[in-house]
């Protein structure tokens, strides 16, 4: 939808979800000397200011971002992120916060490259501006990212993670990211795909896990984080899923270890918890 805006979100509590475990898979990817691809269906800005602007309307990532910054406890993965973002606030103070785009480059190698679509024309004019200087390897397409994949894949490395995550304030984009990784098999059987989606009360939201589990693919990974127990009114986000197909083996062993730690500082009230499954081939 060309009126959805992630700067409302930034940083909140999906945020953290995601871009910890975004993390965790360019790091893994970046194992292998070989270069690898990174696709980005819906890149968004690149960057958020937190003091100023929509993110400041809403405010939520202080329930996010917000309460790990100052903790001194933090697990490993949660360190690493928690990192990141202070390289994006070098003074200490929490005022800006890194999209996944801006995220995914500081954490991979010189060889290798980054191909952003994003389809908001703000949105995009900012995501240039915010990896101006970076032309080399990163390229910023004005496009629909479900239908740039197509174009896409296979990647020249034949390495790659794509990751997904639309707004899905429109309910077919529950059935357009199913095809779109459905597609997305057929042409690259081997990539990383790291799709993430809203946990909310509409059925499409709780139907889309196990329609992703019926793909075609050798292996997936399925983390969730619930904050709180969804509002009677219906209205809203209570938490949020990332579903990795053809995940690192080392990911689960990580999330393990991480998610009932988050799960614990970013709940918002009762009902919090957190899902972690695994295909057998996995």
């Amino acid at each position: 939808m060309l009126s959805y805006r992630h700067a409302f979100h930034a940083g909140n509590h999906a945020d953290v979800l995601k871009h910890l475990v975004l993390i965790q898979l360019t790091r893994y990817l970046g194992q292998k000397e070989k270069a690898f691809t990174y696709v980005d269906t819906h890149a968004g800005a690149g960057c958020y200011a937190l003091d100023t602007g929509y993110a400041a309307k809403l405010g939520e990532y202080r329930e996010g971002i917000g309460r790990l910054w100052s903790r001194q406890d933090l697990p490993p993965a949660v360190s690493d992120y928690v990192a990141l973002v202070r390289a994006l606030n070098p003074d200490g103070r929490l005022l800006a916060y890194p999209g996944s785009p801006w995220i995914a480059l500081r954490t991979m190698r010189e060889q290798d490259r980054l191909r952003l679509h994003e389809l908001h024309s703000k949105d995009v004019r900012l995501l240039r501006e915010c990896f101006a200087g970076e032309s080399r390897r990163v390229a910023v397409d004005a496009s629909d990212g479900f239908a740039g994949l197509r174009a896409a894949l296979p990647p020249p490395s034949r390495r790659g993670l794509v990751l997904i995550d639309p707004p899905y304030e429109d309910k077919q984009d529950y059935e357009r990211v199913v095809q779109a990784l459905r597609d997305a098999l057929q042409r690259f059987a081997t990539g990383t795909y790291a799709l993430w989606y809203p946990q909310l009360t509409r059925l499409q939201s709780h139907e889309l896990p196990e329609r992703l589990k019926r793909l075609p693919v050798k292996g997936w990974l399925h983390a969730a984080l619930r904050v709180k127990t969804p509002d009677k009114d219906g209205f809203g986000m209570h938490g949020s899923g990332m579903f990795i197909l053809n995940p690192p083996w080392t990911l689960r062993e990580t999330l393990q270890e991480t998610l009932p730690w988050l799960t614990g500082v970013l709940a918002l009230g009762e009902g919090a918890a957190y899902v972690l499954e695994q295909s057998e081939e996995g």
